[in-house]
């Protein structure tokens, strides 16, 4: 959920610290030492939709900033069924596992980013998150990544010129990764071809998710054009 590629050492990749309850301690051990100017962050997806999390980060510090990249709720259900699908072949399709009946037409309703923003609400302002598109972040990275540093209180450094797309993998890539010459891209688990999923699951996901979508645009102030 906490994302960002700014100046400062980089903290293990995931480490979930405030999925546990005992976490200070860990956090110090896990995180870098880091100089007067750097930021250090730590990013774990799944706090987002973690009950838990919230309470426990506000409880280590209330002035926290959170970054939240987020995305169409139908593109990242298909998403995350291809990442799975690559890990276990076996798995039933997107379909049956999309709907809790489908011939009822009941869909599972926990990929909700509106139920899962309330119990943030409870414990962090609006003004301490920021919502990044990860679509922006696709069509133009140097945008979206402008208001972070924004957010984030950062000269702007990170600009178009530091960005080009690869068509292979589909993704914008960092011209220059720091201390290195070679391009920088996501690693060989993004960019991956999704199945064919029947186009009026699709459709029917999309009818379902609108009113949720509503929602999350008035509670952020943000319309993402994901209906």
């Amino acid at each position: 959920m906490l994302q960002s590629p700014f100046p400062g050492p980089p903290a293990h990749q995931d480490p979930g610290i405030f999925l546990k309850q005992n976490q200070r301690s860990e956090l110090r051990d896990l995180m870098p030492r880091t100089l007067d100017g750097q930021i250090t962050m730590e990013k774990t997806p799944s706090y987002f939709v973690t009950r838990e999390a919230p309470a426990r980060i506000s409880a280590m510090s209330k002035d926290t900033k959170l970054i939240v990249v987020v995305r169409d709720p139908v593109t990242r259900a298909i998403s995350d069924y291809t990442q799975t699908l690559s890990k276990r072949p076996d798995i039933p399709t997107f379909e049956s596992l999309t709907f809790r009946n489908r011939s009822a037409g009941l869909i599972d309703t926990s990929w909700s980013a509106a139920k899962h923003l309330g119990h943030w609400l409870r414990h962090f302002p609006l003004g301490q998150m920021l919502f990044v598109s990860g679509e922006r972040l696709i069509s133009d990275p140097a945008g979206e990544l402008g208001r972070v540093q924004d957010f984030l209180g950062l000269k702007r450094i990170i600009t178009d010129k530091h960005f080009y797309f690869n068509k292979t993998k589909g993704f914008p890539c960092l011209k220059k990764a720091e201390g290195s010459s070679k391009p920088h891209c996501l690693g060989k688990t993004k960019g991956r071809t999704h199945p064919e999923i029947d186009r009026e699951v699709v459709q029917r996901l999309r009818e379902f998710y609108r009113p949720f979508n509503l929602k999350f645009y008035q509670m952020t102030g943000h319309d993402f054009g994901w209906d």
